[in-house]
């Protein structure tokens, strides 16, 4: 079974009919109007935005922003566990020391790049289209636009996601300041665990 459709049941069975409601509100501009009236259920509704492409295991975004505007914090918790480990093949994921680089890597690029976001996943392979959905789930937060990005490349890449390509993506774009700074906080990291 679907993990994803799995999460997706639990959260509909925890729903109120006045959350359902607002669900169904925020839903407005992806649903038509007839289908949305004959919604009873948060399993009905999920079930047409996965039809919609507006939500999948691998794109939460707008599912995301819909539970943080029904104020629904346990499931956005809940959401980011899923994201953050549950729906990858173990045999997919890369090894836990380089899940570890990857991770500060993320750090210090968080911290250092700004509006130029786009170009580094662009210098990655990353698609335009996923660029342009997190764009959408996180209009005003380019911090967390950066986040997600780096998230689903890792996801998109699975073991093939390696600390290298971030580094040599960050080179490419003339970010060599940001790529200078991952080198030292990995070599820091190296010199702390021998």
């Amino acid at each position: 079974m679907d993990p994803f459709l799995t999460l997706l049941h639990s959260f509909s069975s925890s729903l109120s009919e006045s959350e359902l409601s607002d669900l169904k509100f925020l839903c407005q501009d992806k649903i038509g109007k007839r289908k949305l009236e004959s919604v009873r259920s948060g399993r009905e509704l999920f079930s047409l935005l996965l039809e919609q492409r507006a939500i999948a295991g691998d794109s939460v975004g707008f599912l995301q922003t819909m539970l943080r505007a029904i104020k629904r914090e346990d499931l956005m918790v809940r959401l980011e566990q899923f994201v953050e480990g549950g729906e990858l093949n173990a045999t997919d994921q890369p090894d836990v020391n380089e899940k570890r680089l990857q991770k500060a890597a993320i750090e210090v690029i968080c911290e250092n790049v700004g509006r130029d976001w786009k170009m580094l996943m662009r210098s990655l392979g990353f698609p335009e289209v996923k660029m342009d959905r997190i764009v959408a789930a996180y209009p005003f937060n380019l911090h967390e636009q950066l986040i997600q990005s780096l998230r689903e490349w890792q996801k998109w890449k699975g073991k093939d996601a390696k600390v290298a390509d971030l580094i040599k993506a960050l080179r490419g774009c003339s970010m060599n300041l940001v790529a200078d700074r991952v080198e030292q906080k990995l070599l820091q990291m190296n010199t702390e665990t021998k």
